[in-house]
């Protein structure tokens, strides 16, 4: 059994075929997934797939690449989050790769997300990019984690070196990694997922996004994060059943669903 720990099937490509779409799920041993909100505009889309499909749970939160969008407050996600499929707050974080010049926006949605966080106990999804000195600055400036007493969360679709996977790790945040870890080019990323621990990992899709091998380049689905299960027993030299396992137990431990 396999969970896709962050997906977006409520975008308009995915969300037009969603019976296809929870079938290659089912045929793929992929037996939940995480819909994971981006803006708030959006959010009811988000919550309605998780009101209606009992192996879809969901977030709630802003992307730091959207700019002209309502800003969240830290009461307002506290309030939407109170409900029994939103498990998390997020996607939150900073991406400096996309958007450039006064960023000071950015940072402080950020740390609006992290106290909301801190104050539901819910777990943070996290989004860095190009920010990740930023990023653990303020994760740790907030409060963030297990360690300071928060509710810690995930660094998504993790591409980023070691060093930053340790620091998160220490403050209680386990690593995922999506299909950009299957691709020839991400031999930094690869010696990354080596050095995590399966005990501190989950596995995603990002899907319609960063489709892994054999699909690259084509559109991205759920049902394809078996596929980034495969290639990390592969690099780790695990069973792909251990590998399964544990990031699934993984997966209800830090969003605190019961089995």
């Amino acid at each position: 059994m396999y969970i896709d720990s962050h997906c977006h099937i409520n975008f308009p490509e995915l969300a037009a075929r969603l019976p296809d779409i929870f079938g290659k799920m089912a045929d793929n041993r992929v037996s939940h997934a995480l819909c994971v909100s981006v803006d708030l505009p959006d959010f009811p889309q988000v919550l309605d797939l998780a009101e209606t499909y009992p192996n879809v749970f969901a977030s709630v939160g802003v992307h730091p690449d959207y700019e002209d969008t309502p800003e969240p407050t830290v009461e307002q996600l506290a309030s939407l989050s109170d409900h029994p499929k939103i498990v998390a707050i997020g996607e939150t974080g900073l991406d400096y790769y996309r958007l450039q010049g006064d960023l000071e926006w950015q940072r402080e949605r950020f740390r609006v997300h992290i106290r909301a966080s801190r104050a539901t106990g819910k777990p943070l999804i996290i989004h860095t990019r190009s920010a990740s000195e930023d990023t653990i600055r303020i994760m740790r400036e907030e409060g963030a984690g297990t360690d300071a007493g928060g509710a810690a969360g995930v660094m998504h679709c993790f591409t980023e070196s070691l060093q930053v996977a340790e620091a998160a790790m220490e403050m209680g945040f386990y690593i995922s990694f999506s299909g950009i870890v299957t691709f020839k080019s991400a031999k930094e990323l690869q010696a990354v997922a080596r050095a995590v621990p399966l005990e501190r990992m989950l596995i995603e899709t990002d899907s319609p996004y960063l489709a892994p091998v054999p699909y690259r380049g084509k559109m991205n689905e759920p049902g394809y994060v078996r596929h980034v299960a495969e290639f990390l027993a592969d690099l780790k030299g695990e069973p792909l059943d251990r590998v399964a396992r544990q990031t699934t137990d993984n997966f209800f431990q830090l969003f605190k669903i019961a089995r």
